[in-house]
């Protein structure tokens, strides 16, 4: 009876040691807790065994996404019972979804951007360095492509997808001459200095004794306010400029006809051919009416025709 009852107690004993040594081990892949059930008790281990099994070593957890008891890959502790990796924050996700670029930007980054979403067919015009609605619209075109969401700004996914699937662009595919082609030069321009303006090819170019010296897209007035024909030359030239009528940005205006001047137009740079000025001539290609702008003297000539 003596021996009967020792061999009772031995095996009480030894399976209360087998269940606290489960439960440090439950507790060390875990240390908040967070994958217990309140009603389970601080020293139960939580199980993946089928409810007909029994608990054994096999059912200790894997870190597999169903063997976590919320269903969460993030929720299941690793085969060496360390916190899952930091990559799968929330704070890193958002990091990785952080705008590199978007509306309103403008910088060489920008003017890189375009010209590799047109290497790929998104983008049909010269790179201008500013990201307006057009190349928003360009973007979005590329991200469904790549099954992204089409959010229409770049985010660091958006612009590694872009570098590994185009090449880094020549200085000609970042500024090249002009969108449009150049039309045979009006007769006028061709001796001394002149800005040599064709609204049939809607290009403006920079002439030096009938030598193309450089060249841009341009875009005129509408039909209510036209840009003025004839030959004018310039009057005066302000770097930094806002319409006293219209109360918008003209930078790098130069002034030929009374109120109308060749100036910068972030609208054209956004809109393109989908707007029309005031009367004036606008560019959209700012770095390359910046380097006009300081090549230009006040009194050089300005031929405006078809």
């Amino acid at each position: 009876m003596k021996r009967t009852t020792s061999v009772i107690r031995g095996a009480v004993l030894a399976a209360a040691a087998v269940a606290l040594a489960a439960g440090c081990t439950a507790q060390a892949a875990d240390p908040g807790g967070g994958g217990a059930s309140p009603s389970t008790g601080a020293t139960k281990p939580p199980t993946t065994a089928a409810p007909t099994g029994t608990a054994s070593p096999s059912d200790s957890p894997t870190g597999s996404p169903s063997d976590s008891p919320t269903g969460s890959p993030s929720d299941s502790p690793t085969t060496d019972g360390k916190p899952p990796s930091p990559s799968a924050s929330p704070s890193t996700s958002a990091s990785a979804s952080k705008a590199l670029m978007a509306d309103g930007d403008e910088s060489e980054q920008v003017r890189e951007l375009q010209a590799r979403l047109r290497q790929l067919g998104h983008f049909d015009r010269a790179p201008t360095g500013f990201y307006g609605t057009m190349t928003g619209a360009s973007v979005t075109a590329f991200q469904k492509k790549q099954g992204l969401p089409g959010t229409g700004s770049v985010d660091e996914t958006t612009w590694q997808r872009l570098l590994a699937g185009s090449r880094k662009p020549t200085a000609d595919e970042l500024k090249p001459s002009t969108t449009n082609k150049l039309d045979t030069p009006d007769a006028r321009c061709m001796t001394g200095r002149v800005l040599c303006i064709s609204k049939e090819s809607r290009t403006l170019a920079w002439m030096i004794d009938g030598r193309v010296v450089s060249s841009m897209d341009v875009r005129f007035g509408s039909e209510n306010t036209p840009t003025r024909e004839g030959t004018f030359s310039v009057g005066w030239k302000a770097r930094k400029w806002t319409s006293t009528i219209y109360h918008t940005p003209m930078p790098y205006a130069m002034f030929f006809s009374g109120g109308q001047a060749v100036h910068y137009s972030a609208d054209f740079a956004a809109r393109g051919y989908n707007g029309a000025s005031h009367g004036c001539v606008n560019v959209r290609d700012r770095a390359k009416l910046s380097a006009l702008f300081d090549q230009v003297k006040v009194g050089d000539k300005v031929v405006v025709h078809w």
